[in-house]
């Protein structure tokens, strides 16, 4: 028995001991990772340097939401703000230490979104017109990396890479087969001929007006590429097109011969252009990264401070009820945001920065009730990113004004609802249930059966008022009839250049376009400044932004084909993990698309 209790004494004690080992580890860790976030280093830049942009940095609407484990991990990834890169290159134009923007395709391999490109092409032409130089450099050559590319004074391309000129599409994926195999039973209730968000649980292929809708959205893309690709490296589009049709992936001797780039060279000849061009041979290039460059302040250029803030809210990534996750637009968590911006006096208008495909209804609609309430007193301007349809479009329906891209994809006006069950999976596996009700509906929710044509039809029906306010809503903000919201409603995905010519988009313009707007109808001169919800700088954040900055990059490992495809059905997982309204009702746009 003694030595039972001392066996177990001793055992308590070496717990005890590293419990208190581990709490002082990690106590000490976050010390340290605190105490190494507030020390303040002045950052610094030469004269005679080039701002050097490394296209494999992710560039997405706002500053990403960091923890403990995400900076001990080895996922880390170089990301940046628009807002950032915009200002940086705004920033560039006037100080005199840069003397040209380097383009660094070096390890290029992701994409930030057409739409986003577009603004930061805007800024680059803005650039050129203050006589600075834009210098390329590129190994694979993507469409997307070109878009932006392409209106450098000088495109160089490794003489072992290669240009992709193929066009853009994409493939969508079908889970039907899987879930007729597992026995999993599928019904969906849907208004809307064109809302095929529910084609990969129904179809093993692409419906015809879902194709046809791919087909328009991506030519309006394509065009606009084309259109200022073309101009760009002065090439007609139709001679772009046939490029496309006949050759789809041109060797850089080829790409030279056909104006489409300038020069083929290694990485060592962009730095001996640019060294030329900072009048810099004798010392090794001077080189600042956009990373770094925020944090340098430049002689008489200053943000402005003021009293009158103009509140820009980032809506990014699906929208679900409750509070979310990080990469969710959360409804409960979002609204609590509106709210306080609503009763903060010094804010004076508001930015609703929109990048979702949409998601649930429910919380659709609950941010934007709260959007309608601040558009009582104070103005709310819309600005659409790569992507706001659906239930992104819903919310937008709060705004007085509606900014976006020719390239944008939005509208998608529509509802559905997918309803599961897992009936034959149980009882090809000897489960089986049984049930007692007081009422004939009183299982109408459960997922092991499927449901009968009564059960539908009052999905149907709740799927069916949820439309119909979806197209009052629209008709309501848009000064259109609801006929008329009809006619381009049904879930129909559009481009921003069609939705502007259908009534669903006011103006053509980026962020900034948004905001000045916005500035103009609060009336408050040039004496405002921004500030940007949700707020998220924690001493995580800090710690990654002063001490890993610009040396933690993106770890742009070759991925195979198969391993692609699985992690693209990671990320689908993920979206039907988002499905939670209240009503199993949801405005979203078919989420497997993705252009390449």
């Amino acid at each position: 028995m003694n030595f039972l209790k001392q066996t177990f004494a001793s055992l308590i004690g070496t717990l005890a001991g590293l419990f208190l080992f581990a709490t002082l580890g990690v106590s000490s860790l976050v010390i340290l990772l605190i105490g190494l976030a507030s020390v303040e280093t002045e950052p610094t830049i030469k004269d005679k340097s080039v701002l050097t942009l490394d296209l494999s940095t992710q560039i997405q609407d706002r500053e990403p939401l960091v923890n403990v484990r995400d900076i001990l991990s080895d996922r880390d990834r170089s990301v940046l703000t628009l807002s950032q890169v915009i200002k940086n290159i705004e920033k560039a134009s006037k100080d005199d230490r840069i003397k040209a923007i380097f383009l660094d395709g070096s390890n290029a391999g992701g994409g930030s979104g057409y739409a986003n490109y577009g603004e930061i092409r805007e800024a680059l032409i803005k650039f050129k017109e203050s006589g600075k130089k834009i210098i390329a450099y590129d190994v694979t050559l993507s469409e997307q990396e070109y878009y932006l590319t392409s209106l450098a004074d000088t495109l160089i391309v490794n003489p072992m890479g290669l240009m992709e000129f193929n066009g853009i599409g994409t493939e969508p994926l079908f889970w039907t087969g899987a879930f007729n195999k597992y026995g999993i039973g599928v019904q969906v209730v849907r208004v809307g001929e064109y809302k095929s968000a529910v084609e990969p649980y129904i179809r093993t292929e692409l419906s015809a007006e879902n194709r046809e809708q791919l087909e328009v959205l991506l030519g309006n893309v394509w065009n606009n590429f084309l259109g200022e690709v073309g101009e760009s490296r002065q090439v007609e589009a139709n001679t772009l097109q046939k490029i496309v049709d006949t050759q789809g992936v041109l060797y850089p001797t080829e790409a030279k011969k056909l104006n489409l780039i300038d020069q083929v060279d290694y990485r060592d000849k962009v730095i001996s252009i640019l060294q030329e061009i900072t009048e810099n041979k004798e010392e090794p290039l001077r080189q600042v990264s956009f990373n770094r460059y925020v944090d340098i302040p430049v002689t008489g250029i200053t943000d402005n401070s003021s009293n009158n803030k103009i509140a820009v809210v980032y809506l990014e990534g699906a929208i679900v009820d409750g509070v979310g996750t990080r990469e969710q637009i959360g409804a409960n968590r979002f609204a609590k945001i509106l709210r306080k911006i609503r009763d903060k006096e010094e804010v004076k208008a508001v930015v609703i920065r929109i990048n979702s495909p949409g998601g649930s209804a429910t919380a659709s609609d609950i941010i934007l009730r709260e959007i309608q309430l601040i558009q009582e007193t104070k103005p709310v301007v819309i600005s659409m990113g790569n992507v706001a349809a659906s239930g992104g479009y819903w919310i937008a329906t709060g705004g007085e004004h509606i900014f976006a891209q020719p390239n944008t994809i939005t509208g998608s006006i529509g509802v559905f609802g997918v309803l599961l069950n897992i009936q034959e999976l149980a009882n090809n596996n000897g489960i089986t249930w049984d049930v007692v009700k007081t009422g004939k509906f009183a299982d109408l929710g459960t997922v092991t059966r499927p449901k009968n044509e009564q059960e539908l039809a009052i999905y149907q029906k709740s799927v069916n008022r949820i439309y119909d306010l979806f197209l009052e809503k629209v008709a309501k903000s848009r000064n259109l009839s609801k006929e008329e919201v009809a006619d381009i409603a049904q879930g129909r995905v559009w481009s921003g250049e069609t939705a502007k010519k259908i009534g669903l988009v006011d103006s053509f313009g980026g962020l900034d376009a948004a905001i000045n707007y916005a500035a103009e109808k609060a009336e408050l001169g040039k004496d405002w400044e921004t500030k940007s919800y949700p707020t998220s700088q924690g001493f995580a954040e800090l710690f990654i932004k002063k001490t890993l900055d610009e040396d933690m990059k993106i770890a742009n490992d070759s991925i195979d084909p198969l391993t692609q495809e699985f992690l693209k059905f990671k990320e689908e997982l993920k979206v039907i993990q988002s499905f939670n309204d209240p009503r199993g009702i949801y405005s979203i746009l078919p989420f497997n698309w993705e252009l390449r």
